[in-house]
């Protein structure tokens, strides 16, 4: 019997949780607003367990999105994912942020190859304040002989059961600025497609020959994208030990960061 898992996204600006069976998804639900994630999550727990006639107690797999991110957002998943393991001796997934927000463009990914503007690398930004981004650089798995003649959907299923990510990361997570980043890897005759939230008020840091945005629709991280990660990885029996289980914060947050996150 597949197993009822909850997911947690709340890295970001705007949480969002999804509920599933298994692989198959259920429903994703997100918060009202900005900086929602303290008032709103138990309330949206309930409520999305309610609409399927479903317990707390029931949920056997708790899916958080790791960071890096929000201090206090990540802070919240990680308490909640503990809770839900000694409550209901809950399986837990950890998957990180700036993966689930490139998964969002494999949607991008498909409309682009329909306008012939194939996006190949990909950077997801996210702020990490004091002028300073969390990033990411993943580059585009073509498809492999054995694929040929398959549909979008067959192969997207065949990778999800190996395990095989469609964007595989050339650039472990990072902190720097955007003139690093720019520095870095942006080259005129290759261009290189940025998304994240970072860019909602830091766009304009990161114009230059060579940089392409996705469509603002694709920038934030969701649950959904945390159960489709998490599922691979708890079908590998990569669970998370709740007793180490820690965010992925990149540097040590002080008080004035603290005080300054989402």
């Amino acid at each position: 019997m597949e197993p009822l898992i909850l997911a947690v996204e709340t890295s970001s600006r705007t949480g969002s949780l999804a509920l599933a069976l298994g692989e198959k998804m259920l429903a994703e639900t997100a918060f009202s607003g900005p900086a929602r994630h303290s008032a709103e999550l138990f309330p949206a727990i309930k409520q999305l367990l309610g609409r399927f006639n479903r317990k707390l107690q029931e949920i056997e797999q708790i899916y958080v999105s790791i960071g890096p991110g929000s201090f206090t957002g990540l802070r919240i998943a990680t308490t909640l994912a503990k809770i839900m393991h000694l409550a209901n001796a809950a399986k837990i997934v950890a998957v990180d942020t700036l993966d689930v927000i490139a998964a969002n463009a494999q949607e991008c990914k498909e409309i682009a190859n329909r306008n012939s503007q194939i996006a190949n690398v990909i950077a997801p930004i996210l702020d990490a304040k004091r002028n300073q981004f969390f990033i990411a650089v993943y580059q585009y798995q073509p498809q492999t002989g054995k694929n040929a003649g398959k549909s979008q959907i067959a192969i997207r299923k065949s990778q999800m059961a190996m395990s095989d990510p469609i964007w595989k990361k050339i650039l472990p997570d990072a902190l720097m600025t955007a003139s690093e980043f720019i520095e870095m890897f942006v080259e005129g005759d290759k261009p290189i497609w940025l998304l994240g939230d970072g860019l909602l008020y830091h766009k304009d840091k990161f114009k230059a020959q060579g940089i392409r945005f996705l469509d603002e629709r694709f920038w934030s991280p969701r649950a959904s994208k945390v159960h489709e990660l998490g599922w691979q990885k708890a079908r590998a029996f990569q669970f998370a030990d709740p007793v180490t289980l820690t965010p992925n914060y990149l540097r040590r947050p002080d008080i004035k960061t603290q005080n300054s996150e989402l």
